[in-house]
């Protein structure tokens, strides 16, 4: 299965999320990619890489590594302040229970970066974080202790603890993996109401109110929304400009296109496959992100190795399978769409490499482009202009 993108339909033809300011009129021709990765045992990674991407060609410079931290295997950006923060997916911080989240300050001149400091995630295996949309907080879950945190942060990006803990209770069908809560994301919803949590263990996207500038969670709907029993919530995101979300569901391969009202309320509209014919033994998804131009949905399938592409139908939300992309990729734990929507990266976790697809801005087809680089256990991609 190696380079199966089989083209169904597509039709139609766009800013993605970072620091690109929403007045220029032009994504910048270099942009930086930063790239988490997971330190300790065999690896030889030794924390966050950055590498240059040459919007015009597709083309990737050589890694760099930017910061020495433990296992930072998931980034985030502020949205306006340079500022970069990254989980510390560990079991342990400062000799308690709980993993790590580490705050820096970014030049974008160099694209180095400036440990600022770092708090206590709250909870075991932090996986996933986003800062709000007004620059107050950040949000992550903790994949190992079930659990969601809010870190308040001040004007110089540094992180005060945590103003709000919140943790999850109970299990799901599987009881290999669904055994206890495990909160695999979180997102703020575009008007910085409400944080979205997937919780794979227990089958349910749960919805907190969210005060940013109290930064604390309460339970908004404490039932939550279900997904099918074992499908394995992992990844979310909110359509750009329409009021849908979707989330991929590792255990079952599939993504749910979802419909949700200004108060938080969310109902499925679709369950379609990650993958084409039945899910195997090994088969599991991963990233979930769609196209700035809001026309396509990207997501991840580790096992089949390959990034599956849909259309959004603009009117309903639903989507059609575009194909498959699987050139050079190995196990695709994440992977990202450049500020300026022409290319996708995907991080090949067990490949230890990026590579570089073109994303056809007609169709959402992914070309592979032949550009690659060799990164240590690659986890998590994302883009920063570079001035």
């Amino acid at each position: 299965m190696r380079s199966l993108f089989s083209i169904r339909a597509a039709a139609a033809a766009g800013l993605a999320l970072g620091l690109l300011p929403l007045a220029q009129a032009e994504p910048p021709a270099k942009q930086w990619v930063f790239i988490g990765t997971y330190t300790g045992g065999k690896t030889n990674s030794k924390g966050i890489y950055r590498c240059e991407l040459d919007t015009d060609t597709g083309m990737l410079s050589k890694p760099e590594l930017a910061a020495e931290v433990a296992s930072p295997s998931f980034l985030t950006l502020h949205p306006s302040q340079p500022f970069l923060y990254a989980v510390g997916e560990l079991p342990n911080f400062n000799g308690k229970k709980g993993g790590a989240v580490s705050a820096f300050s970014l030049d974008r001149a160099s694209g180095s970066l400036k440990l600022l400091n770092q708090q206590s995630s709250g909870g075991a295996g932090p996986c996933h974080l986003v800062v709000d949309r007004e620059g107050k907080n950040v949000l992550v879950a903790n994949y190992g202790g079930g659990s969601v945190s809010v870190l308040p942060m001040g004007a110089d990006g540094k992180l005060g603890e945590s103003t709000a803990f919140m943790q999850h209770e109970g299990k799901s069908v599987n009881p290999q993996r669904q055994e206890a809560p495990h909160a695999h994301s979180i997102n703020v919803d575009p008007k910085n109401r409400f944080a979205v949590v997937a919780d794979l263990g227990l089958d349910l996207l749960l919805v907190y109110d969210f005060d940013a500038k109290a930064g604390t969670l309460r339970h908004a709907n404490p039932q939550g929304m279900p997904v099918a029993g074992g499908a394995g919530p992992r990844h979310f995101t909110f359509h750009p400009t329409k009021p849908w979300a979707y989330v991929i569901n590792e255990l079952a391969c599939t993504v749910n296109a979802l419909s949700y009202t200004p108060e938080g309320k969310f109902e499925i509209l679709q369950t379609i496959s990650t993958v084409p014919g039945k899910v195997e033994n090994g088969f599991s998804t991963a990233e979930v992100v769609v196209h700035p131009s809001g026309k396509f949905l990207y997501g991840s399938n580790r096992g089949h190795h390959s990034i599956v592409a849909f259309k959004i139908d603009p009117e309903t939300g639903k989507l059609t399978t575009i194909g498959h992309q699987g050139e050079g990729i190995k196990t695709p734990r994440n992977f990202n769409i450049d500020l300026a929507g022409k290319w996708l990266i995907v991080a090949n976790q067990d490949g230890d490499s990026l590579v570089v697809f073109r994303i056809n801005q007609e169709t959402g087809e992914l070309t592979p482009t032949g550009y690659k680089t060799d990164v240590p256990v690659p986890v998590c991609v994302k883009f920063v202009p570079k001035p």
